[in-house]
Formats: structure tokens, C-alpha cells, sequence
């Protein structure tokens, strides 16, 4: 089936490349619009009770939930003196109402916590028009340049300002990675293919798929929510995977070429191994990736609606697109090469019994223990901090210092008297009007009960809209504590008033709900991944034993990398040196969206390192031996796609957004430790402890396998395939 669908893709190369032409010109003009498209966040269960309690306050109290905090400071001037006055509430009172539905000054409020400990700064709370955070961020976007009082210093901070700064660095930070990227990528290449033709088009097939991501991004966004933060996977993972699956098929299109195989026959070969272990590859990412919509909240949706399509891209451009190219280059493919290359004769694999890396593969297997004892010892020993994580909410310490949203948000810990707007709210939906004699006294009852809950400071009914009451709750503590989650739960367990229907709201309670709904979900996204992957690599190698080996090498992979994350980014180690402030926690949709990556990328390389080897032992029948030979047939070649994988990883690393830069540093752990101490020792030391038993599967499921396996089949030989092809399909030797 591979090896036909290569001739296929020999026959048609003209047209395929016209229409891959067309494709990036047309996704790229539409592509191009897709931050326009994007949410600012979106780590919320969109349908939990404090998102409910959320729409009700917007309805009822919008004063009270400020969509943004602009807070003004003067150094000579306070609060006091009538022109700071008149400067602030005339600049607020300008805002269009089509766009700022309301607004809370001091001068209105006559509260001490908005005005500044030295009385030299105030804020003011401004709620925007709009039912999403999409629709919010548009309203701020059309006031954002009206809001500065002149002069005063202006920042502009909360929740939706937050969110647009956080969009507007992120794709400067993506851009910068690119840009960054790009040119080490093609170095890189060069010194793995000795040659600039060959290195160009592994970063070609990168390219169509971040094209191409972003056009099926935006076409999403304009159905669904989709947060920003997907486009840094989209990048990067477009990016690095293409690369990765470029990188396999030229080199096994150059080693037919150098075995003597041309034409028809050196593309068909070529899909019938290297493409094979692409699409085997690609769908084991893909499937993982997809196990991140099961959860509710938009990021990690939007997380692998980015995620599978960057890889899908990747797969189908590696297959069809650059398959295409390299029918029209032919031997060209090999064109100018690095001069001290130059005498190299083949790129193919040393012969049987030969080779660095075939040396080496023997001698981990005859120390297996050795190696499968230290590997299993450093690995665990990386996750110990993993047993101690704290998580936390997405806030504008995400940010780095210099930006408006976090010294606002600095501001506002450090120079006003606490968060007037902080507190535990039970939103009640009534059976009658509020104002009523009867429904009041139940309210006050109740608000008295809640505040003898245990945990809560005072409570009070601070609103009464029609059938619509609030009653706050306050609290000493972190909103994203224990003691604050505990807090909720035991206001969750209070009756509401008779008749009445209540939804907890506020930080403590979104943070809540949010670890509720990823608890939840988790144990089905781990069944469905460990199912999806089992079923796939079993399909791929044919055995019982190696997809259960990869799962357990995976989890050993995962834990190392989490235990190194709250290492660094929680405790605060290596903050000098990697430029962030450490929160002290780890926003908890972020574990759960590596977890997804770093799973399928993982299984990346065991197909990788797996399909080669069983190439051997179909040939040989010796499974040693053919670990041994697929070592070196593909050892340098994994190692070199990891090392070219760190490089957008490593460059979305320096990104100033906290969250960005823990998937960044994480990614590029991940995939080295992934790669050279998982695959490569642990992996090759376990192989030899397996033995044939890697191999083997029951009657019925070998029956099976022989049947439906995703096998590379037999080649068949040569055939008369294309008139007036300039190649004769022969096997001819290829200098190289």
C-alpha cells in the first residue's frame, strides 16, 4: 500500500507541487489574520458554577466583577488636589458607552482601598461591553489608546488588559523564536546532510504546516473559542515535527539513492519504510493530542485543536508535498554539498557488524542491567519534586515586570489596602423579588450562616437586583490556597434560602472548579491516550510487549520532566538564569497539556527507533542483532531530529511569558532525556532483557496483525511506471 502510494506520488509530482503552491498561498493570505481571531485565555470549565455565578454577576452587578483596573499616579500631586480629580473622572467619564458600560472611581465610591497608601495613586474598576472574553478584549482594543489621563501615569492592568498584553507578547515572542530559529535549523541541517539541497527541504515541509495550522485556526475561531496560546504549539510543534518526519524521508530517499535505487522505485521505497513510520509516528501524536478535548476548558481544547493539526500538516506535506520534490530532484537532491563532505559515498547505513552506534547498542545490552538500573534510578530520582506540587491560577505574574498588567497587578498587592473586589460570592437566583420583606429575612439568615462557616471572616448581602441576590463572602489567604478551596466547598454545603438557587463565584471558587473538572476528566484522558497508543503500536511492530514497555518508559519520561518543572519553576531554582519570578505554583492545565505532548512526541522516537528494528529482525530473525543494526541504521539520525527539536523548543524558552517559557524549558528536557536516556540506553538495555518475547504475540493476534498491520509489505520490483520519465527505473549505483 506505501510503496504504491509513493509510485502514485512519482507519477503526479508536477500537479501535487502546483497545488502545494497553491495551498500556502491561499492559507498563508488567510493564516495570516488568525491572532485577530484568538481568545486571551480560557483556562476556565466554561460550564462549572463559578462561570455560571460569573454571567450572573455580569448581568445583575457589573460593578462588581471590573473587566479592567486603570490605576493613575502622580508624584507631586495626591488624590486630594482638585486637578488630579478632575483629570481622572474627566478622562472616565469620556470613555464611549459603547464599549465602557460602567465604571467605579473614588470620587464615587468614597472607599479607602482605592486610593494608594501615600495617597499619590488611585484606580478605577471599568466594566466593557460583551458576553465572551473575545468580545471584551475588543471593546478595551477600541478604548485602550483613550484611557491615559494627560498628566498622569497611566497603567492599565486586570483581567481583559491583562489578557490582551499577554496575546500581543506572545506572538512578538513566537515571531522572535521563528526568527531565531530558522537559520540555526538550517546550519544544523547542513552539518546532518552535508548539503544545502537536502537541508532546505525538511524546513520547507515545517514551514506549509505552520502555514497551514494557522489558516485551520482561524477556521476554527470563527466557530468556537480558541485560545492564544495555542499558536505557540503551532509554531513550535509545526515546526519541530515536520522537521523531525522531513528529516526521516530525506534521508531514507537518499539511502535508496545510494543502495542504487532511482526514480519511481527510490520514492516508492522510500514511503514504504521512512513514510510508513511517519504516518505509524504522526497519528500516535496526533491521537494524544486529541485526548485534550475531553476537558472542558478552552486552552487545552484549543491546545489540541492546534496540536493535531500542526501534526496532521506535518505528516500529510512529509508524504505528498516534499515525496513530490524529491521525484523532480532526483540525484539533485545531493547537489552542493559541504565541501569537506564532499568524498563521502553513501549515506546509508554501515555495513552488518560495523558502525559506532551498532558498537554501542552492544555494549549497553551486555551491561543491561547496569544501565536499566541506573536509567530507572536517575529518572525517578528527577521526579521526587514531582510529589510535592502546588498549583495555582493564571494571573498577570505571568508577565514579565515591565508590563502594565503586572506592575498593576504589583500595585495593587503592595500599595492599596487588599482587593476591594476579593471575596467568596454566593450568587442567588430567587423565587421573588429580593427587595421583599420575606426573601430578605431569608437572606440575612443565610448570609449568617455563611459567615459562621468555618474559614470565612464576615459575610453580607452586598446586592439585591430583582429575583438576583449576592452575598459575599471575605476570607484571609491566598485565593488559590487550600484554606480558600476548602472555604468554598464548605459554602457549597450550606442551604440557600427556600425556593432559591445559589452558584459560588469569585477566584477561589473558578480555581476550585477548575482543578474539579481536571480531576475529573484526567483518569478518561489517560485510559483513552494508553488505549489509543497500545492499539497503534501494536498494529505498527506486531507484539503485545513493546506498546505495554513504551507506556511504562513514557510514564518513567513524564514524571522525570514534572519533578525537574517544580524544581525550577515553582521552588525557583535557575531563575537567574532562565529570567522569570517564580509564583510558587504551577497553573494545573499546563501539566495536563505537556503530559499529552510529551506522551505522543515520546512515542515519536520509540517508532522511530522501533521501525528500524524491526526491519532488521524481519531480515534477520535475531533480535539482538537487529536491535544492534537498527541502532545504527537510525541512532544518529534520532538524535539529530531531537537536537533540531530543541531548537524552536529552546527559542520559545526565552519567551518573557511565564506559562510559554515552562512549556518551552519543559519541552526541550523532555525531549532530551526522552531521547537519550530513555530511547537509547533504557530502551536498548530492555530490548536485549525482552529478547524474541518482543516480538511476540498469541496466534489469534499475530493472525490478526498479519491481516491489518500497518506493515511496510513486500516491495515489489521495478516497474515501467512513468512515459517520458528522464529516468530509467533501474538499479543503477548513485555517487552521493
Amino acid at each position: 500500500m506505501f510503496e504504491g502510494f509513493g509510485r502514485l506520488i512519482h507519477r503526479r509530482r508536477k500537479p501535487l507541487l502546483i497545488l502545494t503552491v497553491l495551498f500556502a498561498v491561499l492559507s498563508g493570505a488567510y493564516g495570516a489574520g488568525v491572532f485577530g481571531s484568538l481568545t486571551p485565555l480560557g483556562f476556565q470549565d466554561p460550564g462549572s458554577g463559578s462561570e455560571r455565578a460569573a454571567r450572573i454577576a455580569e448581568d445583575a452587578f457589573p460593578q462588581r466583577t471590573p473587566d479592567a483596573v486603570i490605576v493613575y499616579r502622580d508624584e507631586d500631586r495626591t488624590v486630594d488636589d482638585p486637578s488630579f480629580r478632575q483629570a481622572v473622572v474627566k478622562q472616565v467619564e469620556s470613555l464611549p458607552k459603547a464599549d465602557v458600560t460602567g465604571y467605579l472611581h473614588y470620587w464615587q465610591t468614597k472607599m479607602p482601598a482605592q486610593v494608594s497608601h501615600d495617597r499619590h495613586a488611585t484606580y478605577v474598576a471599568l466594566n466593557l461591553h460583551g458576553s465572551s472574553e473575545k468580545a471584551k478584549e475588543d471593546s478595551y482594543k477600541a478604548v485602550m489608546d483613550e484611557i491615559p489621563a494627560p498628566g498622569l501615569e497611566t497603567l492599565q492592568g486586570g483581567t481583559v488588559p491583562t489578557g490582551h498584553q499577554a496575546s500581543e507578547k506572545i506572538e512578538h515572542d513566537l515571531r522572535t523564536a521563528e526568527i531565531i530559529s530558522a537559520p540555526v535549523l538550517f546550519l544544523l541541517l547542513l552539518v546532518v546532510f552535508g548539503g544545502l539541497t537536502a537541508a532546505f527541504l525538511p524546513l520547507l515541509v515545517g514551514v506549509l504546516s505552520i502555514i497551514g495550522s494557522m489558516a485551520v485556526l482561524r477556521t476554527i475561531a470563527n466557530i468556537t473559542d480558541v485560545s492564544v496560546f495555542s499558536m505557540s504549539l503551532v509554531t513550535i510543534l509545526g515546526l519541530a515535527v515536520a522537521i523531525d518526519y522531513g528529516l526521516l524521508i530525506v534521508s531514507r530517499y537518499r539511502e535508496e539513492l545510494a543502495a542504487g535505487y532511482t526514480g519511481a522505485e527510490a520514492i516508492g521505497r522510500t514511503i514504504a519504510t521512512a513514510g510508513r513510520t511517519v504516518v505509524i509516528s504522526g497519528t500516535t501524536v496526533a491521537a494524544a493530542l486529541a485526548g485534550l478535548t475531553l476537558f472542558p476548558s478552552t486552552f487545552l481544547k484549543s491546545m489540541s485543536y492546534g496540536g493535531v493539526a500542526a501534526v496532521l500538516l506535518a505528516v500529510l506535506f512529509s508524504l505528498v508535498a516534499l515525496p513530490a520534490l524529491l521525484a523532480v530532484l532526483g540525484p539533485k537532491v545531493n547537489a552542493f554539498p559541504l565541501r569537506p563532505l564532499r568524498r563521502r559515498k553513501a549515506v546509508g547505513p554501515a555495513a552488518a557488524g560495523e558502525g559506532a552506534w551498532y558498537r554501542f547498542g552492544h555494549g549497553l545490552m551486555r551491561r543491561r542491567w547496569v544501565v536499566v538500573v541506573g536509567a530507572v534510578g536517575l529518572l525517578l530520582t528527577l521526579a521526587l519534586p514531582f510529589s510535592k506540587i502546588e498549583f495555582g491560577s493564571i494571573n498577570a505574574q505571568q508577565l514579565p515586570s515591565t508590563s502594565e498588567g503586572r506592575q498593576v497587578f504589583n500595585a495593587m498587592e503592595n500599595d492599596f489596602d487588599g482587593d476591594a473586589v476579593k471575596s467568596v460570592d454566593s450568587l442567588l437566583v430567587l423565587k421573588s423579588d429580593g427587595t421583599s420583606k420575606e426573601q430578605g429575612a431569608a437572606l440575612q439568615a443565610y448570609a449568617e450562616r455563611l459567615g459562621a462557616t468555618e474559614g470565612a471572616t464576615s459575610a453580607r448581602i452586598s446586592g439585591v437586583e430583582g429575583t438576583t441576590a449576592r452575598v459575599s463572602v471575605t476570607y484571609d489567604g491566598n485565593p488559590v490556597s487550600t484554606h480558600a478551596r476548602d472555604l468554598v466547598n464548605r459554602i457549597k454545603e450550606v442551604p440557600a434560602p427556600p425556593g432559591a438557587q445559589a452558584y459560588i463565584g469569585g477566584e477561589s471558587a473558578i480555581y476550585d472548579d477548575t482543578l474539579d473538572a481536571l480531576g475529573e476528566t484526567l483518569p478518561w484522558m489517560l485510559l483513552y491516550i494508553a488505549v489509543m497508543t497500545y492499539i497503534l503500536l501494536f498494529l505498527a511492530f506486531g507484539s503485545v510487549l513493546l506498546p505495554l514497555k513504551a507506556i511504562a518508559m513514557n510514564m518513567l519520561s513524564l514524571s522525570a520532566t514534572f519533578g525537574v518543572l517544580v524544581w525550577i519553576f515553582q521552588d525557583g531554582h535557575l531563575n537567574g538564569l532562565l529570567g522569570f519570578d517564580p509564583t510558587g505554583n504551577i497553573e494545573p492545565n499546563m501539566p495536563i497539556m505537556l503530559f499529552a505532548l510529551i506522551f505522543g512526541l515520546s512515542m515519536d522516537y520509540e517508532v522511530f527507533l522501533v521501525s528500524r528494528m524491526r526491519e532488521q529482525y524481519d531480515k534477520s530473525g535475531d533480535s539482538t542483532e537487529a536491535v544492534a543494526t537498527g541502532l545504527q541504521s537510525i541512532g544518529r539520525l534520532v538524535v539529530s531530529a531531537a537536537v533540531l527539536m530543541c531548537v524552536p523548543l529552546a527559542a520559545i524558552g526565552m519567551s518573557e511569558v511565564l506559562t510559554i517559557k515552562l512549556f518551552g524549558v519543559g519541552m526541550v528536557f523532555a525531549v532530551l532525556v526522552d531521547v537519550l536516556v530513555v530511547r537509547v540506553l533504557l530502551g536498548t538495555a530492555v530490548m536485549r532483557l525482552l529478547g524474541r518475547a518482543a516480538w511476540w504475540a498469541p496466534g489469534p493476534l499475530a493472525r490478526f496483525y498479519d491481516r491489518f498491520g500497518i506493515k511496510e509489505g513486500d516491495i515489489p520490483e521495478d516497474e515501467d511506471e512513468d512515459e517520458g520519465d528522464e529516468d530509467v527505473e533501474k538499479r543503477v549505483p548513485v555517487s552521493v
